[in-house]
């Protein structure tokens, strides 16, 4: 394909970047799995930005898992990302300790987990207007035949415009039938569709799923199913059907209700299957409320 022709394509070496030099860290403002992230003053683009650095071990078993594959670094994905949600990427490359970084945009604001768990009037006012931006990023990933596949709202902040922005490339597959293989189960536990838990064939439905789940918490405050990081707490999503987001939402409009829920569909056939669809009938639903009070836009 054209898209994974470009990122492949022969590159000038890079020269590595010494960190300490280029870069004055004003303090950690994230952790992954795989990466540290600081807010940092970049003196070569004059600038605060976000600076991203990969731990190489856990990068280099994450990789190890789709050997013979050629797959895009986070930085090669991110750096092709333009989409008012999703976070910018400036540049990408290796530092002086073999490191790979990423020099991202700042966002100042929140994560989505901190405004899912204070339930203030931000949350409550613009949830909806908010689920469509997400949704809207993940169709642009989509449109460029990526699956994230770790959807869920750690990977999300809020400006200080309470816009969404999606973050966190680190898991990003191209959606091409060796990439859809099954075996490899990654991911974050509460948010993993039925089939990556079953370690069968996935597509960009595991989004879906997973977007589902995030947008039922952000309108319940609580998760679909019990929430844990065990075994147990992941095969329940097999094994139970998920809470009715009406029981928690008696007032919700039952067409997003609807929506949410087919998202969170345990048969990849009754689930959507394109995100478009589902944000479709959400910002129908969000048309029709900022038309009767616009305060709600």
């Amino acid at each position: 394909m054209d898209f994974l022709k470009k990122l492949f394509q022969s590159k000038p070496r890079v020269q590595k970047v010494d960190i300490g030099r280029r870069f004055e860290l004003y303090g950690r403002v994230g952790q992954g799995s795989m990466s540290k992230v600081w807010k940092a003053r970049d003196s070569k683009l004059g600038k605060i930005v976000a600076l991203k650095v990969l731990d190489i071990d856990k990068t280099n078993r994450l990789e190890a898992r789709f050997k013979g594959l050629k797959k895009p670094s986070e930085g090669e994905i991110a750096i092709t990302l333009k989409h008012p949600h999703i976070v910018k990427t400036f540049e990408h490359g290796v530092t002086t300790k073999n490191e790979a970084y990423l020099v991202m945009e700042f966002v100042e604001g929140v994560a989505l987990s901190f405004l899912i768990s204070a339930q203030n009037d931000v949350m409550k006012k613009h949830c909806l207007r908010m689920t469509i931006e997400l949704g809207e990023a993940i169709n642009y990933f989509h449109r460029q035949n990526w699956i994230h596949r770790d959807i869920c709202p750690r990977n999300i902040l809020l400006d200080e415009n309470h816009r969404i922005k999606l973050i966190d490339f680190g898991l990003v597959v191209p959606n091409t039938p060796h990439f859809q293989a099954p075996g490899n189960r990654t991911g974050t536990a509460n948010y993993m569709a039925p089939e990556l838990i079953r370690r069968q064939r996935t597509d960009q439905r595991i989004d879906i799923f997973s977007y589902a789940v995030t947008c039922f918490e952000m309108f319940a405050g609580q998760l679909p199913w019990e929430s844990g990081q065990t075994l147990e707490s992941i095969l329940s999503h097999l094994n139970s059907p998920p809470a009715d987001l009406k029981t928690y939402c008696p007032d919700l409009d039952d067409r997003i209700v609807q929506a949410v829920m087919k998202g969170l569909a345990i048969q990849t056939n009754d689930r959507w299957q394109r995100i478009s669809e589902m944000i479709e009938v959400l910002r129908t639903v969000h048309q029709e409320q900022t038309a009767k009070d616009p305060a709600n836009s």
